[in-house]
């Protein structure tokens, strides 16, 4: 069995750093996060717009996670249930690929239980 969960960083394209137009077109603009609150309000805002059902988590404004698991601005892992890294995907956009992910999941079930 596995349990997902995201894990929001830093903002990906803010608007004051690397704005792109479908943010702009999605009514999803926003400046880069300055403190924790900051960061909490927009992945609340980002659940509540896409009825996000999954668990999310958020990373301190150390950024921690991202730099544990190099995750901008998009990347999928799985740990093993000894807290071991069983599959790592290539960084997102390009190399963000649930399918594969899926197939790794189907072929390899028991190496994360």
């Amino acid at each position: 069995m596995a349990n997902f969960v995201t894990v929001y960083i830093r903002e990906a394209h803010p608007t004051d750093e690397w704005q792109m137009a479908s943010n702009e077109t999605e009514g999803v603009c926003y400046a880069q996060p300055r403190t924790l609150e900051d960061r909490l309000r927009i992945a609340r805002d980002f659940a509540d717009r896409s009825h996000y059902a999954m668990p999310m988590l958020v990373d301190g404004m150390e950024n921690g996670a991202d730099e544990l698991y190099a995750g901008w601005p998009e990347r999928l892992y799985v740990i093993d249930a000894l807290g071991r890294i069983a599959y790592k995907g290539e960084t997102g956009p390009f190399g963000f690929d649930p399918d594969e992910l899926e197939e790794w999941l189907s072929a390899n079930h028991a190496a994360i239980d």
